[in-house]
């Protein structure tokens, strides 16, 4: 049923039952439809789809404090009023009345609080415009009396809502009206029309105000013609007002025009005296800069001069050579006490030349007269300076060698080794070290005659020490010679087993390798520094050669700087280390010789020793890793290879002793160099010494080759007797070298190779005495083999010669009285046989080996013959058994 009013008591009454909040007072309830439009765009379908809604307008107060609230109420099914959405009014910002609605009536309420601002508001509909304002009007008064503002209202006039509240606010009485044909009440309230002027949007001073502003714009604006005339005659007044004043002002324009004339030609005056003026200060001002310029280069003359008669003064200070120095260049003594005088000097003078050098001297001097004059006189003192001091340590090193070598005390003598001892010599010669050096600064040539002079002397002290000391050494060593003939087969075969103990001979050259080795080490080194090549040190400050400490401390001792580590990496590096391996060839070229002849000593005394000379030198050997000793390396390896030498002659020498059983008359048994060669591998295992190895196992090879290669040799010129004379060789040389084999890598491959032909020695022996003595029988096995590839086993009987009856014959000669064959052939295996030790296990051999072939004979008669009886395996490994 349709309502007469969109705001009465009975909808009020129906609101406050749907909230159901006796706290909450209903103060306006009103009818509206809500729509939806989209965000953005104006939209006419929010019509078709407007659903019946109520707003209701409450309050609550606690205390002191009110809220407003707005409801949002929609009919349910059966035409009963529910809560649908609530706002609080204290986040209302925004009252929107939407243009696109003709008649006004449709508005937007903005929430600030709303979750998505991105939903297009609803649109409220009221029924029409008293509808839309009374609702409005009560929203704002009732923000500006609780909240204290009012939001921001679009789309409609104040000052009309404020008319029309004006208009509205008598107490209307209640009335009927006529509303689609039915008769309604009025629903408006004498409560709801009283507005209070402290609650109007608009004062009353300022809607006066406003009447009479619109009264002033109101007069005549209604006669459009008469506006129009009144509006020309006034623009006509105005512009002859206009001329008028143009007219009566002319004379006081002339005045002004004649003030202004004389004021110009004043100015024009003004301006020629100026030009007048300024002519002369630029004249002044030129002047004034001629003047400050000439003082500018006054000045400056007078600095330059100043600066230049400073320089000139450091030049001719330079320039200037010091007496004492002059003395000390051109003619002062060498001797130990003058020395410091003398490293001065060349000291100044080193500076003196690079001070005229371009990188130190201004390129604008390098031309001067004094320059060059003096440049010449100082390479004059360079020269003279040099010449001198290289006379000087030439005849210096000659005279301190020449000194040593006439004192005989320096040297190993008869019945005494001297140790050599260049302590003194290496004193005397670090005297001069700083000397070297600035000479070499001076002029790096002259340093190539001083090293020769050096290399020349100390090589004859090098040479003399180590020949006095080799002589000495091999006529204090006493040692029995052992002999060099080890496996001729002519000698007594306990010959070399009683062989004396020659260690001495390997600790004497040890001893020589001890004591000169680190000595010309230590002279390879202190050569270096003291002659100052650039190269790394050899041994490093208190560091040990071969476990022997240096003779002399490290290169501060020498005052000489340590080498960069970046400079052993240029190519000048290199080139200095070559120089000085050639120099260090110089110095001690020849004594080598002095070894060779204590190797050869020891290889005579005896041969083997060679196996320990060789394992001492390459001991140290490995230790010589400093490229300054490069000679010493060169030395230990020729030593090596000497000793290498020597020792393949003596191998050489013994494997032409083997060769030399081959030409003898014929052989039996155990050749005599088998046993010898086991005394004289363990002979040489004693003598190996650390990287020896290698030289022993070579010959290891070359022997047992050598042997092996004879005995099949020897064995060849009697092969009936070929098999018998390998197995015991072979054998024998397995039994005397069993314990070598097992710690010798080498000997034990020998050792498996003359296991192989051993047995294939003993194989064909035993078959051959098999064959000897049942030859019929194993013939006979044989042919019926050949057979089987070609004919059925079924026709084997009835070829020619193995037919049934052929077997009985066979078997007959061959198995009558087998004890009697098997004996004989015991005896024929006993009879050639020279080592009894080996008879045993030739015999099991020899019983095994006829068993299997026996037996290989009885499956084959089996097969072929099933219905033959012959003596069963069994009986035949028996028959075997009790012999």
């Amino acid at each position: 049923m349709a309502k007469p009013s969109a705001d009465d008591g009975e909808l009020r009454r129906a609101c406050t039952a749907a909230i159901e909040d006796p706290h909450q007072k209903i103060v306006m309830a009103i009818r509206v439809a809500k729509s939806h439009g989209i965000l953005g765009k104006s939209s006419k379908l929010g019509r078709q789809m407007a659903k019946p809604r109520v707003l209701a307008l409450s309050m609550q107060s606690k205390g002191q404090r009110t809220t407003a609230f707005l409801h949002v109420l929609k009919y349910s099914t059966g035409g009963v009023l529910e809560p649908a959405k609530l706002y609080k009014l204290k986040y209302l910002s925004k009252v929107e009345v939407l243009t696109n609605d003709p008649s006004g009536c449709t508005f937007t309420l903005g929430f600030d609080n709303l979750r998505s601002q991105s939903v297009a508001p609803p649109q409220w509909t009221m029924r029409n415009i008293d509808d839309r304002n009374r609702l409005l009007l009560r929203i704002l008064n009732t923000c500006k009396d609780v909240l204290g503002r009012l939001p921001k209202v679009v789309g409609i006039d104040v000052v009309e809502m404020a008319l029309w509240a004006k208009e509205n606010t008598p107490t209307a009485p209640a009335q009927s009206k006529v509303r689609d044909g039915v008769p309604v009440a009025s629903a408006v309230s004498e409560t709801e029309l009283k507005v209070n002027v402290e609650k109007e949007l608009v004062s009353q001073a300022e809607e006066e105000d406003m009447e009479a502003l619109l009264g002033t714009y109101v007069i005549g604006v209604g006669e459009a013609e008469a506006f129009s005339e009144r509006l020309k005659r006034e623009l006509q007044a105005l512009e002859a007002a206009n001329v008028h004043a143009i007219l009566e002002s002319e004379p006081l324009m002339d005045g002004v025009m004649q003030g202004l004339e004389s004021a110009t030609n004043c100015v024009d005056d003004m301006d020629e005296w100026l030009n007048i003026f300024n002519v002369k200060l630029r004249h002044m001002r030129e002047d004034i800069e001629s003047i400050e310029s000439r003082n500018n280069k006054l000045v400056m003359q007078s600095v330059n001069n100043k600066s230049l008669i400073e320089e000139l003064d450091k030049l001719l200070e330079g320039l200037n050579v010091p007496p004492e120095y002059a003395s000390s260049l051109t003619g002062g003594s060498f001797d130990e006490a003058r020395m410091l005088q003398n490293v001065e000097a060349c000291e100044w003078l080193t500076g003196a030349l690079r001070g005229l050098e371009a990188p130190n001297l201004d390129p604008a001097y390098a031309n001067m007269r004094a320059v060059k004059e003096k440049r010449a006189e100082l390479e004059k003192l360079k020269t003279t300076f040099v010449r001198r001091a290289s006379e000087f340590l030439r005849n210096y090193f000659a005279s301190l060698v020449d000194f040593m070598i006439s004192d005989k005390s320096y040297f190993s003598q008869r019945g005494q080794l001297k140790r050599p001892d260049h302590a003194d010599l290496r004193y005397k010669c670090r005297t001069y070290a700083r000397l070297l050096q600035h000479l070499k600064s001076l002029d790096k040539n002259c340093l190539g005659p001083l090293r020769k002079a050096y290399c020349s002397s100390l090589n004859l002290l090098l040479r003399r020490e180590a020949r006095e000391f080799a002589n000495e050494l091999r006529a204090s060593t006493k040692a029995s010679r052992n002999p060099t003939v080890w496996l001729e087969g002519s000698t007594g075969s306990g010959q070399n087993v009683n062989a004396t103990d020659t260690s001495t001979v390997s600790d004497a050259y040890a001893k020589m390798l001890t004591i000169f080795i680190p000595l010309l080490v230590d002279e390879s080194s202190f050569f270096a520094h003291f002659m100052c090549f650039e190269v790394p040190t050899l041994v490093p400050p208190g560091g040990v050669v071969n476990g022997n400490k240096p003779e002399y401390d490290d290169d501060d001792d020498l005052g000489i700087m340590d080498i960069d580590d970046n400079d052993s990496k240029s190519g000048k590096n290199s080139a200095e280390l070559a120089a000085l391996n050639e120099s260090l060839q110089d110095l001690l070229d020849g004594i080598q010789e002095d070894f060779y002849a204590v190797v050869d000593w020891a290889y005579k005394i005896d041969p083997l020793r060679c196996i320990s000379m060789h394992g001492i030198t390459e001991r140290y050997l490995s230790g010589q890793k400093a490229d300054a000793a490069g000679f010493v390396r060169l030395l230990l390896g020729d030593l090596e290879a000497r000793i290498s030498m020597q020792f393949g002659r003596f191998v050489d020498e013994a494997c032409h002793q083997i060769e030399r059983n081959e030409r003898n008359v014929r052989q039996v048994g155990v050749l005599s160099y088998i046993p010898r060669f086991a005394t004289l591998a363990t002979r040489m295992e004693q003598y190996i010494q650390g990287q020896s190895r290698d030289l022993v196992d070579q010959a290891y090879t070359k022997f047992v080759s050598i042997m092996f290669a004879t005995l099949e040799k020897i064995a060849q010129t009697d092969p009936k007797y070929a098999d018998i004379f390998l197995l015991e060789n072979y054998a024998a040389f397995q039994n005397s070298l069993y314990d070598l084999a097992n710690i010798v890598p080498t000997l034990a491959k020998f050792y498996h190779q003359a296991s192989e032909a051993y047995e294939q020695a003993c194989t064909r022996h035993i078959s051959m005495i098999i064959y000897y003595q049942f030859e019929r029988l194993f013939q006979f096995h044989r042919r019926i083999e050949d057979l089987m590839f070609t004919v059925a086993p079924e026709e084997i009987p009835f070829q020619l010669g193995l037919s049934k009856m052929d077997l009985r014959k066979m078997l007959k000669s061959s198995l009558s009285g087998v004890d009697k064959s098997i004996a004989a052939m015991y005896k024929k295996l006993q009879k050639n046989l020279t080592s009894e030790e080996l008879l045993p296990s030739l015999w099991d051999k020899c019983k095994k080996e006829f068993v299997d072939k026996y037996e290989s004979f009885a499956q084959l008669v089996a097969k072929i013959y099933p219905n033959e009886n012959i003596p069963s395996v069994t009986e035949m490994r028996e028959l075997l058994a009790s012999m």
